[in-house]
């Protein structure tokens, strides 16, 4: 059943966390009050567009911007030379991959492109038509080259080399695991089971593009960028790096995101020059890409091609794993392109108990659009790889799917470990949420019901994916928070993570509240400005409750602690002797003798009213660093009906039981893992990023990319365990990508599984009508 919101009126104090208390963002953003960068209006604001290349692979030879430059409205054009005159160097910081090649990116390409829609050239213009016409203006002299747009193109023996450095087109070679131990496990085992797995290219599609408004104060040398982006900071890095501008003298500011999920964790070409021409013009810049830009420049996800073998024992106990990546990193490596397979590498465990394992990865260099993060960033492509073989291993020992699962769970009593690729789980009871699924869907009724349908010829397919991730930070990650109590009792938070959706302003409001004893609506939230919070790690990873709530809960103890000794001198009593509870300060066995903490935070800013060596004002900083990652699970099943006849897939029923640790608000939590789910399926069912062999991207546009609809969407029946996370004060584990890593093997599986009696046992994503009927017939497409 969905969760039911209640008002922040109805909740007690001291009880929001656990509350499913309504977001407190949703009438700003659903009655268009709502401000997105697009928004963001400065007088005398000129418009900065890009000319990407028309071909995915090409010798540069002269540009002309003659035209361009003398038509109406235009202010400047640029090229890739104009950047260097002008001081700078015009690459963005390259990937430097451990046993790799680092190779660098230009903000506007030099010599050669490498991806259909590269920047090449650059318009600013009074109106941002007057900037788009300009660019129809811009000769450039191409010389194609033979492309490699496929992971087996580029590694094929004479294949075009990309790079003069990446021999062979590979940027990096990496393992993990112990090789040795695993080769012995193999030569053991009663059986081994094979599989290669892809997993197909997607293509981010938020529903606003990225955009900046870049100005200048040439008086204070100062540069202020508004964008959007789900992490400021390193974007303040990034501009202060590429420009030459000292860091401090950088202000980004991020209005309302509509969606990031990954994708705009890295400033692009276009934030970077928007800023660059600001300065150099001395005018407000706005940069606005159009969907077809995003298309084609914005980052991709997920490509990969992985073989997997396991190795079992008669009894189908898993005794090791082993397996090979080979990731598409694109025209160009990114910080995300390069550690995202080596991630996917150590996930393939998954929940499974697994004595020894191998893992090589291969990242190669492609005619494409750079790989990097995409909601999940690596764990998807670990789950929809393990949960296939779990899968296939049960087929091949006809041993039930679910059966087989729990018999190789890591034992709940075995947490923390550290599994045998190298990752470490934090805390987890797999069967736990496998029961549950289990029970709400079934499954003890299914099979017969299953054989009943097919001899009707109807078929009915269940599908499994018990999954684990990492992520909600790690031992050496840290955040900032910043928490203010003002004389009247109001309070401010600040945070370095960033909202994009996920409902921040509401989950931090409710944990701080809490601390504090003090009302919900009291609490204000920000996040997004470099200038009014110092320092912070962004929204990536799931880290915003983990890393953000636990750096403000931290916060808000020092700032109780403080008032405290405020509380002490106001009540004539020993510091020791002072009690906390609730929003007051009382002395221990006197329960008369209180004092709320809205008058100790007025005293605070009343320098008679303070104790001795106590400064004035109630506000606190932390800078937090959890104990190690957490790692939310869950079983998701899937139960589809395919029909052989059309290749038409429909969903019966979708169950999803997660375990994301201490809810702080139940409500945005399902919300965050039916909203993964969505894309999940949307990459198992409809989504594909395809080249073709000149490395033209054919899917474009939202006419040749198909996202999912909401009507050929299941139903989720969502419910929840709760396993704390001992890595943070709150418990809490990461929540926004579960339901992403979960979604896309359990759809799959279920569909291999409702056309086994056609001989069908192995299927790639996504599932389209042609690769279905095709598959029903014993063809591949």
């Amino acid at each position: 059943m969905p969760v039911e919101t209640v008002e922040a009126e109805d909740v007690r104090a001291g009880e929001f966390a656990g509350s499913a208390v309504k977001r407190r963002e949703d009438p700003h953003l659903l009655t268009g009050e709502a401000r997105y960068t697009d928004d963001v209006q400065y007088p005398r604001m000129a418009h900065l567009a890009l000319l990407g290349s028309q071909y995915g692979h090409a010798e540069i030879g002269a540009i002309d911007t003659s035209a361009a430059e003398e038509s109406e409205g235009v202010l400047a054009v640029y090229t890739h030379e104009d950047l260097t005159e002008s001081g700078i160097d015009g690459t963005m910081p390259a990937a430097d991959p451990e046993n790799g090649v680092a190779v660098e990116r230009p903000l506007l390409a030099r010599e050669r492109v490498r991806y259909q829609g590269q920047p090449v050239a650059a318009v600013v213009a009074e109106g941002r038509y007057d900037a788009f016409r300009a660019l129809d203006l811009i000769e450039v002299e191409y010389d194609r080259l033979e492309a490699a747009p496929e992971l087996e193109d580029a590694l094929a023996e004479g294949a075009p080399r990309l790079h003069d450095a990446a021999e062979g087109n590979v940027c990096f070679e990496s393992e993990t695991g112990d090789e040795e131990a695993t080769e012995e496990a193999f030569s053991d085992a009663d059986h081994t089971v094979a599989l290669t797995v892809a997993n197909n290219r997607v293509i981010p599609t938020a529903m606003e593009p990225r955009a900046a408004v870049a100005r200048y104060r040439k008086s204070e040398d100062a540069l202020i960028v508004e964008l959007s982006s789900q992490n400021p900071h390193s974007v303040q890095d990034r501009l202060s790096d590429v420009l030459d501008v000292p860091e401090h003298r950088v202000t980004v500011r991020v209005p309302d995101v509509g969606g990031g999920f990954g994708a705009k964790l890295q400033p692009y070409s276009g934030h970077l020059l928007s800023a660059w021409c600001a300065m150099a013009l001395e005018r407000p810049i706005k940069w606005q890409a159009r969907r077809t830009d995003d298309f084609q420049s914005m980052v991709h996800a997920r490509h990969q091609e992985t073989e997997i073998e396991a190795a079992l024992s008669a009894e189908g106990d898993l005794l090791g794993l082993r397996g090979h990546i080979d990731a598409d990193l694109g025209g160009y490596a990114t910080g995300g392109g390069v550690g995202i397979p080596q991630g996917t590498a150590a996930m393939l465990c998954g929940q499974y108990d697994v004595p020894a394992g191998h893992v090589s990865v291969r990242g190669v260099f492609t005619n494409t659009a750079p790989i990097s993060a995409y909601r999940g960033a690596g764990r998807p492509e670990a789950a929809y790889v393990i949960e296939r073989l779990g899968s296939a291993c049960a087929r091949e020992l006809e041993i039930d799917p679910a059966e087989f699962r729990r018999r190789n769970f890591i034992p709940s009593k075995e947490f923390p470990v550290e599994t045998a690729l190298g990752r470490s789980y934090d805390s987890g009871d797999y069967e736990k949420t496998l029961d549950r699924a289990l029970e709400i869907v079934g499954y003890d009724g299914f099979r017969q019901r299953q054989e009943a349908a097919r001899e009707e010829e109807k078929y009915l397919g269940i599908g499994f994916s018990s999954y684990v991730e990492v992520c909600g930070g790690s031992s050496g990650d840290m955040e900032g928070g910043l928490v203010r109590m003002n004389p009247e009792g109001g309070v401010v938070v600040g945070t370095g993570t960033q909202d994009t959706g996920q409902g921040h302003a509401t989950s931090f409001a409710q944990v701080v509240a809490d601390e504090l004893g003090v009302d919900y609506d009291a609490v204000e939230v920000i996040e997004g400005d470099t200038d009014r919070v110092p320092e912070g790690g962004g929204t990536a990873g799931s880290r915003s409750l983990p890393m953000g709530g636990g750096a403000l809960r931290e916060a808000a103890g020092r700032l109780v602690e403080k008032g405290r000794t405020i509380a002490a001198h106001q009540l004539e009593a020993s510091e020791a002797d002072i009690e906390f509870d609730d929003g007051e300060f009382r002395v221990r066995g006197v329960p008369d003798r209180t004092v709320t903490i809205e008058a100790v935070a007025e005293a605070a800013y009343s320098p008679g009213d303070l104790p001795e060596g106590v400064d004035a004002g109630m506000e606190e900083t932390a800078f937090f660093t959890p104990e190690g990652s957490t790692a939310p699970f869950g079983t998701h099943v899937a139960i589809v009906e395919v029909d052989p006849d059309t290749g038409e897939l429909g969903f019966e029923r979708y169950v999803a039981v997660d375990d994301v640790g201490t809810q702080i608000n139940p409500k945005l939590v399902e919300g965050q893992i039916k909203g993964g789910i969505a894309q999940g399926i949307g990459q198992a069912v409809y989504e594909e990023g395809r080249y073709d062999e000149n490395a033209n991207l054919a899917t474009g546009s939202l006419q040749d990319y198909a996202m999912p609809k909401s009507w050929q969407l299941p139903e989720v029946d969502w419910e929840s365990t709760e396993t704390p996370s001992p890595n943070n004060p709150l418990g809490a584990k990461g929540v926004g990508e579960a339901g992403t890593i979960a979604a896309m093997p359990a759809v799959v599986n279920a569909a291999i599984d409702a056309l086994s009696p056609f001989g069908v046992d192995d299927l790639d994503a996504p599932l389209s009508e042609e690769t279905l009927w095709r598959a029903a017939r014993g063809e591949t497409r």
